[in-house]
C-alpha cells in the first residue's frame, strides 16, 4: 500500500510560470511546471513520484504503441473568490478511472496516488490555476501499457502520470454539430462507456469530415439504424423539448458516464425541471423542432463544461438556435459556475479544497 508520505517530490529549478502569458489560454497548450509518474510492476505500484515536467524515454515495443491499452481522465481545479484551490468532483473521476481501467485489462489505481497524488501535485503547481471567467486548470490523469514486446495480450507492468495544464475555455463560442450517419463511435458490448484513447482515435475521421462542411463536432448515432442518438465527440448532450431536458440514457454501455451530465442533471432538478434519461431517435427532435417544441440543444463536458449549440443539421434538416434560445442552459452554466467560483453554497460536497 503506498502511503502520502511515500510520495517523492523533486521540485524544478526554474518555473516555466513567468514565461506564459496567462491572458491567452488555448485549452491543452500550456503544461505547468511538475508532473506525477507512478510505475505498476509485479502486481503493485512503485516508484511514485512528483518531479519537474518531461520528456519520457520509451522503447518502440511498447504494447500501448501497438495494441492500444491506453486510458484518461479530465478533471478541472479552479480557484475561488478567496484565492483556495478546490478540484471538482475528483472522487467520481477516480471511480470511472478505474471503470475504464477494468474494461481494458488493466490495473485499479488506488486512492493514495490518484487523489493523494493529485493533490499534492496541484498545491505544488497552485500558483498555475488561473483566476479569470471560464478558466482552470485542466487535470489529466492518465495511464499506459508498457511491457516490451509484440503479442496481443494485457501488458504486465504499466505507467499512470498525471499532467496539469491552465487553461481558456475549449468553445470559445457557439457550437455547430452535425448528426453522423456514415461512422460508428460506439456499440453494445464495446469500449463507448470507457475513457480509452482508442476511441478519440477512431472519432477524428468523423469530426474532420464534419469541420470541411463547417462544423465543429459530430453527433454519434447507434452503429445499426444510425438513428439513436449517443453523445457529441467532445460531450453529452441534451435537448430540451416541451420545457423538457433530455439526454441520451447509458444503459446500452455506448455513452460516456460524464461527471457534468451528473451535475447538471442534479442542478436541473434543483430548478424543478423535467429531466429524462432515455434513448431518443434523431426523427424525435426533428420532428420536435419542425413543429417548434424544441427549445435548445446543448452540451456538457469536464473540457466544454456548458457548450452552447447553435445549430444542428440532419439530412437536409438545419435546426439553429440563437441567444434568446440559451435559457436553460445559461441557467445552468450560471449556477455550476456559481457554485465552482464559490459564489454559492456547495452543498452536495462536489468542490474538494486541494
Amino acid at each position: 500500500m503506498i502511503a502520502a508520505t511515500d510520495i517523492r517530490v523533486t521540485k524544478t529549478e526554474r518555473s516555466k510560470l513567468q514565461d506564459i502569458d496567462m491572458r491567452n489560454l488555448p485549452f491543452g497548450k500550456y503544461f505547468t511546471d511538475h508532473m506525477l509518474e507512478a510505475e505498476y510492476d509485479n502486481g503493485q505500484w512503485v516508484k511514485v513520484e512528483i518531479k519537474p515536467y518531461q520528456h519520457l524515454m520509451i522503447d518502440p515495443s511498447l504494447t500501448s504503441l501497438h495494441y492500444g491499452q491506453s486510458i484518461f481522465e479530465g478533471i478541472k481545479a479552479y480557484k475561488d473568490e478567496h484565492g483556495q484551490a478546490l478540484i471538482f468532483r475528483p472522487y467520481d473521476n477516480f471511480k470511472r478511472f478505474n471503470i475504464s481501467a477494468a474494461r481494458m485489462c488493466m490495473p485499479d489505481v488506488p486512492e493514495e496516488i490518484f487523489i493523494e497524488g493529485m493533490r499534492q501535485l496541484i498545491t505544488i503547481d497552485k500558483d498555475w490555476i488561473p483566476a479569470k471567467k471560464d478558466h482552470s486548470l485542466y487535470i489529466r490523469p492518465f495511464m499506459f501499457a508498457t511491457d516490451a514486446m509484440l503479442g496481443v495480450r494485457p501488458s504486465q507492468t504499466y505507467k499512470f502520470l498525471i499532467l496539469l495544464s491552465p487553461t481558456g475555455p475549449y468553445y470559445p463560442k457557439p457550437m455547430k454539430i452535425i448528426v453522423e450517419e456514415k461512422y460508428t463511435r460506439a456499440a453494445p458490448g464495446g469500449v463507448g462507456f470507457a475513457k480509452n484513447a482508442g476511441n478519440y482515435a477512431g472519432s477524428l475521421i468523423a469530426a474532420a469530415e464534419a469541420q470541411k462542411q463547417g462544423y465543429d463536432q459530430v453527433l454519434w448515432t447507434d452503429a445499426f439504424e444510425h438513428k439513436w442518438l449517443q453523445e457529441v465527440g467532445t460531450m453529452n448532450v441534451f435537448f430540451v423539448i416541451d420545457h423538457v431536458a433530455i439526454t441520451p440514457s447509458l444503459d446500452e454501455g455506448t455513452i460516456l458516464d460524464g461527471i457534468t451530465r451528473k451535475s447538471v442533471i442534479t442542478i436541473l432538478e434543483e430548478m424543478n425541471v423535467p429531466v429524462e434519461e432515455r434513448h431518443i431517435n434523431v426523427d424525435e427532435v426533428t420532428r420536435a423542432y419542425t413543429e417548434g417544441r424544441l427549445q435548445e440543444v446543448f452540451g456538457t463536458g469536464t473540457a466544454a463544461t456548458i457548450a452552447m449549440v447553435e445549430k444542428v443539421k440532419y439530412k437536409d434538416v438545419i435546426m439553429e438556435f440563437g441567444e434568446k434560445d440559451w435559457t436553460l442552459s445559461a441557467e445552468v452554466k450560471k449556477r455550476l459556475d456559481a457554485i465552482r467560483d464559490g459564489k454559492a453554497p456547495d452543498t452536495h460536497g462536489w468542490m474538494v479544497p486541494v
